[in-house]
């Protein structure tokens, strides 16, 4: 295979069967998780920020004179940085920081400049202050507004969402995903939706404000992102922090998948839609890798 650019390796990330933590569900019931790591930025965040800037040059939004600044917990920004090392755009990025200190050094390495918001207040505190320095500099800056651009969810509607049917040959019953800016899992419900919509979807968050949950968003005590429609989802549940680093660790012991947080908590979502369940066919999306947070992981 010879690509153009790296650029064009961003999506058809493979979907693999759990195996050794579902060996207590029923045998009609199969768990499938998509290894959005497989992404060259190693985030299922490539997919927004690749299809927000390609729009935005479309539109004549973003320009070569302007600079591409959004607040992020992370992996939008490492996103961001390598699109923008491809593409040839300077790249700013506001990040809460406790963010994982790989994450930061990702994102430099693409050469990225960093500023930092206060760690107490999480994404939200990214939010207010990368719109603060927008509004102080008018012109300088091209802000994708990942929690608010339509086009973040829509890359999922495009891309991830039909790669799930045809991956699954359309035998998936049940959706289930974690929420940060919920451009995931709005964009592949309503792909998901629009196919059958018996699918069952399902979005997963934090179960308390103060989590350890990185990149999820805790949606009533947070900034609402305005892309989120919870009128749009079958069902909300609430995942408690312990559990998703306890099954962070079996996936990776059991399952030889080395995954974050936020793909715990899938996992641990997963499983209890999974419980319920006579037959059927569950997938879920695990977001990133966990070699982006062993200097925090308790284990």
């Amino acid at each position: 295979m010879i690509l153009n650019s790296i650029l064009e390796k961003i999506g058809n990330t493979p979907l693999v069967k759990i195996r050794e933590v579902t060996k207590e569900l029923s045998q009609q019931v199969s768990v499938y998780a998509k290894l959005e790591y497989f992404n060259p930025g190693g985030s299922v965040k490539d997919r927004p920020a690749y299809w927000m800037i390609k729009k935005a040059i479309a539109q004549e939004k973003l320009t070569q004179d302007k600079i591409i600044m959004d607040p992020t917990s992370g992996n939008t920004g490492v996103a961001y940085a390598m699109v923008g090392a491809v593409l040839g755009y300077r790249v700013e990025l506001v990040m809460p920081a406790n963010a994982s200190q790989q994450r930061k050094d990702i994102a430099k390495t693409f050469g990225a400049s960093i500023t930092f918001s206060s760690e107490m207040e999480g994404s939200d505190g990214a939010i207010r202050l990368a719109h603060k320095i927008y509004q102080e500099n008018p012109g300088k800056y091209f802000m994708p507004d990942q929690y608010n651009n339509p086009d973040n969810s829509e890359a999922h509607y495009e891309t991830t969402g039909v790669e799930i049917l045809q991956q699954t040959k359309g035998a998936i019953t049940h959706f289930v995903a974690t929420m940060g800016t919920s451009g995931t899992v709005m964009g592949i419900t309503r792909r998901l939706k629009e196919h059958n919509s018996h699918i069952v979807c399902i979005g997963a968050q934090p179960a308390h404000a103060m989590h350890g949950l990185e990149g999820l968003k805790h949606m009533p005590t947070s900034i609402v992102p305005g892309i989120y429609h919870e009128k749009n989802l079958d069902e909300v549940m609430w995942i408690e922090t312990e559990p998703a680093y306890d099954m962070a660790e079996r996936l990776g012991k059991e399952e030889g998948l080395i995954v974050g947080y936020s793909s715990g908590a899938a996992m641990v979502a997963s499983m209890e839609v999974a419980k319920r369940l006579k037959a059927g066919v569950v997938v879920t999306v695990f977001s990133d890798h966990g070699d982006r947070y062993f200097e925090g992981m308790k284990w």
